[in-house]
């Protein structure tokens, strides 16, 4: 006698962790396949047997009432083999084979715990998209301010390197250089100018040695 049983072990719940500590725990399906088998033979393997047929004849022993010799009940040649007939043993080897599946679908009870902890990993990740982007924001600003103060003192990656793309997208306008441009100059009138008549004016005489 052969037992042979099937077990099926749930696993745990699937749990998404989105950080901050928020984790929820979503639904689990386990499908579970499975084979059996069985085998069973005999060995030798013998699928004929040679039976032996007896004599069975009882015509002697005994006489009738003519005198004429007949059976008494006791066979005349007890043990005596007359032939051997081919005989089936009827032995055959077994084999049973045993397939299928099970399945389990398991679900939290409470669904508002569940949405609520779906609300809060989804505005967790809102949070760091823009984290994220805010960092972003600060680095695409001070290598802004790096590159254009730098540029304004002549200093550069040679164009072509590898590290200028990092300054390539930056431009200094109207400090790295003096735009083309024109200024007036008013001549002064006559009643602008100064005409000295006395020759005090002209400073002391001149000496020399």
């Amino acid at each position: 006698m052969t037992n042979q049983a099937i077990q099926v072990l749930q696993g745990p719940y699937i749990t998404n962790t989105y950080g901050g500590g928020i984790q929820c725990q979503g639904p689990t399906r386990n499908f579970t396949p499975y084979v059996t088998g069985t085998a069973s033979a005999q060995k030798p393997y013998e699928p004929y047997y040679w039976d032996p047929v007896y004599d069975v004849t009882d015509n002697f022993g005994a006489f009738d009432a003519d005198g004429n010799p007949t059976g008494d009940g006791i066979l005349d040649n007890p043990g005596d083999i007359i032939f051997h007939k081919k005989t089936r043993t009827g032995q055959k080897d077994n084999y049973s084979i045993g397939l299928g599946f099970s399945m389990t679908w398991s679900t939290p009870t409470d669904k508002k715990l569940q949405d609520l902890c779906k609300k809060a990993a989804a505005s967790n990740i809102q949070l760091m998209q823009q984290a994220h982007a805010n960092k972003r924001l600060d680095f695409e600003i001070a290598r802004l301010k790096n590159c254009g103060e730098l540029m304004q003192k002549g200093i550069m990656f040679r164009p072509g390197t590898e590290m200028a793309k990092i300054c390539a997208d930056v431009m200094v306008i109207g400090k790295n250089a003096i735009t083309p441009h024109r200024h007036t100059i008013p001549s002064p009138s006559v009643s602008e100018s100064r005409v000295s008549e006395s020759a005090a004016d002209l400073g002391g005489p001149l000496r020399s040695r």
